[in-house]
């Protein structure tokens, strides 16, 4: 009942903003995002007593000040860490803008110290003065970037037989996914199918709350919490209550869909349009999910509160944080590394928590990368071996291919094609957008239309959302039509046109070209009276073949066009970073998950309780899953020894043996591809059963990203700003962190590289090989070695160029040992310098 209080508490103070906001936009107010010298919760080591609690005292509040973070307490409670750091927020705020107006909306205390507040240019600037504030940063907007594929990952035969089966696979860990929210009564996130034991692990702190539309009861031993963040988009007026929701619930699909991905249950039967195409799972189906809503369908999000979920998410105690979101800008500053978002990250992973992140749908460019820090795992986008696809057969033998997950039309009979605008009634007429598009049978003839195939023009308009398929669907039952063309519209270009739920026989032709032939053989077909050129007769004909049944004969895995590349930019600059980034890729092209029966993303699963939709958002919680088997299996391995274990193992093969391919174009992407490298897929595709055996791992610290940090140049006060850390004197630069890979971004001449390996296997004897990058040579030493169980043993690799270049050129390592671990890090050179 208190969380379900506090919660309308909230919404009903937001909602006032829109009468305190007023006198601040005549301002230019805005959200910044504000840090504090005191370190936070998770830094904090220290004992309580050494803090002055009486000068966070607060006196009596300015009657200008609304805090939205205050809530109904026990004021009889000790004073926790918590509570000083909020205090002492609200302490400066109070005397540095004493009589002004102003709108605090969270309090950060665990992972950063800090909070997020709504002021003017000149009241920040009041505020950088004080010496207790380290760093001021404008809040920033942020936006979202299965059935077979654990199959595809050789999840039943591999990973989950050594995890006990899927009844025990991601046991006892704690998944939390930062999205649009959860549908709480999707058949993936019940736990009434699990028979033996599965309780909440007793570290997890998480609460569900609760509202009108997520009730008490929503949450369970599978779905163990669920909160929203929304000050920052409420206070800045774009949150549509009615359609975005201030509660845990998902209004857009987006969430439910990752959350099934990552840790759905097993075994649930994916039926959409009445169609059955098999049983989803989650990679980790017994891990617990724990969702922080923080993204919205109608503007995306902002950092302030994605960063107040990441800072909850992290005081909760979850093990494993899935972000499917990505700026949408590159970070100012002097590197992109220092933004609100990565350095509250960081801090997570010194809590020892596995951060996944997509890469982004920006590729196919160079340096489109939108994942940018060492201690974040990065993901890109693959495809898998399974496609739906049906093809239509002309009238004149020729076959073309389409995207529908729809029935064919009955048998090996022919059936007349007939156009909507070919098809009207007396009173309408032929330009209205809306007759081609099938979107309104008033207008159309069902005489000219019952028991023939009727043909659609598919728009810009469908991907924009003002016209669906689904109407058109309606439409054609309506006049008594068979099936349902559609063809491509010529100024649809550049969008993937993923496979569309159908009830009955149709298909959508993607391809501009494909449909330009269609379109010249029914017109070409048509008769018309000489005189009056009535159309008289419709001579096309053509049949559907059904597209229900799935094909795995694909070529796969291969890099999708959209997943973005490196090399990892550094800075606004686009100067090169010496960390490889993606990390892995992973499924993520037209993937099953589910989808929330509130959902609006997809106009076309719009009321369904599945969607396939594509996205590095699809393939990040593919990864986050396989995490949480490392996790159930070591679970003290720190958030690189996971990443470690995930890159070291990944194929750099397709399931042919073959190099793994890179797409360069939506057009033709098959047609225009080339071998992926380093900067397309990093390490490669992820092979979650190796992951649990890696043999070696490549381990790294908070205290390693820390001096990292500081070896970027001019970063000192940064870095003190963001961490309330002083810069010592040792300092790192990427190359030299202990990364399951080696990226330099300028060789000038000679660099001497270590790397330093942990047995977390049996005692093996491993032999060293390498390919070298062209227009470089490479010494290893020692190139063969004896490990025990437990033990390190430290790498030297000495690179020297052999040309002046600056196109990037790629190697590989590879540790052999005799028990059969393979351990492979991938070597990248961008620039070579000899003199």
């Amino acid at each position: 009942m208190g969380v379900y209080w506090r919660a309308h508490f909230l919404l009903s103070v937001l909602l006032f903003v829109a009468f305190w906001w007023e006198g601040l936009c005549d301002e230019n107010a805005a959200v910044y995002i504000v840090t504090m010298k005191q370190p936070p919760a998770v830094h904090q080591n220290k004992g309580l007593e050494s803090w002055d609690f009486k000068a966070s005292t607060p006196s009596k509040k300015d009657s200008t000040v609304l805090d939205l973070t205050k809530k109904p307490r026990n004021n009889t409670k000790p004073l926790s860490y918590k509570s000083y750091l909020t205090r002492l927020q609200n302490t400066v705020l109070r005397r540095t803008l004493r009589g002004e107006r102003y709108i605090k909306l969270y309090s950060y205390h665990y992972l950063i110290n800090g909070f997020a507040v709504m002021i003017t240019p000149q009241q920040a600037e009041k505020l950088s003065r004080r010496k207790e504030i380290t760093n001021i940063t404008p809040d920033f907007s942020v936006r979202t970037a299965t059935t077979h594929t654990p199959e595809f990952l050789g999840l039943p035969q591999g990973a989950w037989v050594r995890d006990g089966g899927p009844q025990s696979a991601g046991e006892g860990v704690v998944i939390g996914l930062i999205d649009t929210g959860i549908d709480p009564a999707h058949p993936s996130f019940v736990d009434e199918f699990f028979t033996s034991k599965f309780s909440i692990p007793a570290r997890f702190s998480g609460i569900c709350e609760v509202t009108r539309d997520f009730p008490s009861g929503s949450c369970n031993r599978k779905l163990v919490g669920a909160r929203h963040f929304a000050a920052s988009a409420i206070t800045r007026g774009i949150f549509n209550a009615s359609q975005d929701r201030a509660s845990p619930i998902d209004c857009d699909g987006h969430g439910t869909h990752t959350a099934s991905i990552a840790a759905g249950n097993n075994g649930i039967p994916v039926i959409v349009a009445g169609h059955n195409f098999g049983n989803a799972s989650g990679m980790a189906p017994h891990a617990h999910i724990a969702v922080y809503k923080a993204l919205y369908k109608s503007f995306g999000g902002f950092a302030a509160d994605v960063v107040a979920a990441i800072d909850q998410a992290a005081e909760d105690s979850v093990d494993i944080i899935s972000l499917s979101i990505t700026p949408n800008r590159r970070p100012p500053g002097i590197a992109t590394f220092f933004n609100p978002i990565d350095m509250a990250l960081l801090s997570a992973v010194e809590a020892g928590i596995f951060v996944v992140q997509a890469a982004g749908n920006t590729g196919p460019a160079p340096k489109s990368m939108s994942s940018f820090s060492p201690w974040i795992f990065t993901v890109g986008a693959s495809s898998h071996d399974r496609s739906y696809s049906n093809s239509l057969v002309l009238g004149n033998d020729l076959t073309i291919t389409g995207v529908g997950l729809a029935p064919g039309t009955t048998g090996d009979d022919m059936y007349t094609l007939v156009a909507a605008t070919h098809a009207l009634k007396n009173d309408t007429k032929a330009n209205d957008m809306y007759v081609g598009e099938c979107q309104d049978p008033t207008h159309l003839d069902p005489g000219l239309i019952k028991g023939n195939l009727l043909v659609c023009s598919y728009s810009v308009r469908f991907v924009l959302g003002l016209s669906s398929v689904k109407q058109a669907l309606e439409t054609a039952q309506n006049v008594s039509a068979v099936g349902v063309v559609f063809y491509l519209d010529p100024f649809v270009i550049g969008f993937q046109l993923n496979p569309t739920p159908m009830r009955m026989a149709g298909l959508i032709i993607p391809s501009a070209d494909d449909s330009k032939t269609f379109l010249s053989y029914y017109n070409s077909s048509l008769v018309r009276d000489d005189t009056s050129s009535r159309i008289v007769q419709f001579g096309a004909v053509a049949r559907i073949v059904g597209g229900l049944n799935p094909n795995f004969s694909n070529i796969a895995p291969k890099v999708m066009y959209y997943s973005a590349r490196g090399p990892d930019p550094e800075d606004t600059s686009l100067a090169n970073a010496d960390i490889l980034k993606p990390n892995v890729i992973a499924p993520g092209n037209s993937i099953w998950g589910a989808w929330s029966s509130l959902g609006l993303d997809s106009a076309e699963f719009q009321g369904e309780s599945f969607a396939m939709i594509s996205g590095t958002s699809m393939a990040a919680p593919h990864v986050a899953g396989l995490a949480a088997l490392i996790k159930q299996k070591y679970p003290g391995f720190s958030p690189s020894a996971i990443g470690s274990a995930l890159s070291t193992t990944a194929s750099v093969y397709d399931k042919h043996g073959n190099p793994i391919y890179v797409q360069h174009s939506y057009a033709n992407s098959d047609a225009n591809e080339s071998p992926a490298t380093p900067f397309d897929m990093g390490s490669g595709f992820v092979n979650a059963t190796a992951a649990l055996d890696p043999g070696l791992i490549f381990d790294s610290s908070y205290d390693d990203f820390f001096s990292f940090l500081c070896g970027i140049n001019g970063s000192a006060p940064v870095v003190l700003n963001y961490t309330g850390s002083t810069c010592g004197p040792s300092a790192l630069n990427g190359t030299d962190l202990n990364l399951p890979s080696i990226t330099i971004a300028m060789l000038n001449q000679t660099r001497v590289v270590k790397r330093t390996l942990t047995n977390i296997g049996t005692n093996e004897s491993y032999v060293i090989g390498f390919s070298t990058p062209y227009g470089v040579s490479l010494s290893v030493s020692p190139d063969q070695f004896f490990i025990a169980s437990g033990q390190k043993q430290s790498i030297t690799f000495i690179f020297n160029a052999t040309l002046n270049s600056t196109s990037a050129s790629f190697g590989k390592v590879g540790f052999y040992g005799d028990k059969g671990h393979m351990v492979i890090i991938p070597i990248s050179v961008i620039s070579k310098i000899i003199y």
